[in-house]
């Protein structure tokens, strides 16, 4: 089956990229674009968790940003907290703390800046079956 076309015959994207709103909280410490470096993406990307929640957040996103609730996986808040910063850390995810919570999204544009294809391998992987 062939990926479906825009009306210029470009592929159209399966990755979901919704507009910045105003009046975001600034954004957590995070790498520059400058400074994204491949290796460390794609360690960040090994964890097939870490991989699950980006690709939940290319395909499923329903607002700008997401609570670790929002994702519902069935880990305890110290291993989500961890998985969380990893992926912020190697320059995956952008966050923002609201109040007591942190919400992420892909920084997509960023990483299509520096490694492209990669958001679109991303989104076009299938997770294992689950035992």
């Amino acid at each position: 089956m062939s990926p479906a076309r825009t009306p210029n015959g470009a592929a159209a994207r399966a990755v979901t990229v919704l507009p910045e709103p105003s009046g975001l909280p600034e954004p957590l410490p995070e790498p520059g674009v400058e400074e994204l470096r491949l290796e460390t993406v794609l360690g960040a990307l090994s964890d097939p968790l870490r991989l699950t929640i980006v690709r939940k957040l290319l395909l499923e996103s329903e607002d700008f940003d997401h609570s670790c609730g929002w994702f519902g996986l069935d880990r305890p808040k110290s291993s989500l907290t961890h998985h969380f910063k990893a992926l912020r850390e190697a320059g995956v995810t952008r966050q923002r703390q609201y109040g007591l919570e942190r919400r992420s999204h892909v920084r997509v544009e960023d990483l299509d800046a520096r490694f492209p294809g990669l958001v679109d391998l991303v989104a076009a992987w299938t997770p294992p079956p689950t035992a």
